[in-house]
């Protein structure tokens, strides 16, 4: 049966077992603004003993594209397919996020990709770099320092109401808290799963129980002091203050905040990654082991 996905409808389950969302979901007419374009949205949750299949066509429950600016390249219907493990477990160390993979996909269908491919390289030649001396394409966490935070102010990224664009293939994406999915009036019990992290833990909205309270979940992370250094093409550094530019602007401080390096704690026996108002905005690695089907190829 189709269940349909209202827009903009807020979640409600709190449950981590992704098979306890097993069913279709169906938004019959949501907008590309900047387009003025109507998309439907579709995504299908199928639960077995062990593991739990996604499909969607990356066509979020809400409009889009409705930001200060249109996105550089027109949103294409997408043919996702994930799987996820029903009870994933901890590994022996975590695991960077990559921009060779998806981070996580939303229960609306939408992944979760949080990691641009923009970083300082003032000698680039092809894409020429902005006055700041950063691309906005082309570069990996495997090989390039100083990668550009999407979410910061201080970056030129378009996105719009939601922290989402599209790549150059049209993929809608978040790099951030996805706003329709949870609200700032959560349950007694804090917020709902809004989504699946690539090593099968769920991802929550904001809020949380802490024992006395319903607050948000803070993060570990905070800007490091001082200066990056003396500004150099070789090997780059965008010198200057640690302002947020670029995700090495941050450094983790074990238990300045409610979450752990990979921007996660366990509530109530349960391991999960929360939305955050600061970086690292969602998850910034994987405390279990990403599953294979979110590589991008």
């Amino acid at each position: 049966r189709l269940v349909p996905l209202e827009e903009d409808e807020v979640l409600t389950k709190r449950s981590a077992d992704c098979a306890l969302y097993d069913d279709q979901y169906e938004r019959s007419s949501v907008r590309d603004v900047g387009e003025s374009q109507d998309f439907s949205m579709a995504i299908t949750v199928h639960g077995t003993n062990a593991l739990c299949s996604i499909q969607s066509n990356g066509i979020p429950n809400h409009d889009f594209n409705d930001g200060t600016g249109t996105f550089a390249t027109a949103t294409q219907v997408q043919n996702h397919s994930f799987t996820i493990v029903r009870n994933p477990s901890m590994a022996a160390s975590v695991t960077d996020l990559s921009q060779t993979s998806y981070d996580a996909v939303m229960l609306n269908g939408v992944v979760l990709d949080l990691l641009s491919a923009g970083c300082y390289r003032p000698t680039s030649t092809n894409p020429v770099p902005d006055g700041d001396g950063n691309i906005p394409i082309g570069c990996s966490t495997e090989v390039d320092s100083w990668i550009t935070d999407p979410l910061s102010a201080l970056n030129n990224f378009v996105t719009d109401t939601h922290n989402a664009h599209t790549q150059p293939d049209g993929t809608y994406h978040y790099h951030g808290n996805p706003n329709a999915l949870f609200d700032s009036m959560p349950s007694s019990e804090g917020s709902p799963v809004i989504g699946f992290a690539a090593d099968g833990f769920p991802i929550r909205g904001s809020y949380f129980y802490d024992g006395s309270s319903v607050r948000k979940a803070t993060s570990s992370y905070r800007l490091k002091s001082g200066t990056r250094g003396a500004q150099s093409n070789n090997p780059p550094n965008p010198g200057g203050n640690y302002d947020g530019m670029y995700i090495d602007d941050y450094e983790y401080v074990d238990n300045l905040g409610d979450l752990d390096e990979c921007n996660g704690m366990t509530v109530d026996g349960q391991y999960g990654y929360y939305v955050t108002d600061t970086y690292p905005w969602v998850l910034k690695c994987f405390k279990g082991t990403p599953n294979a089907s979110f590589n991008k190829l």
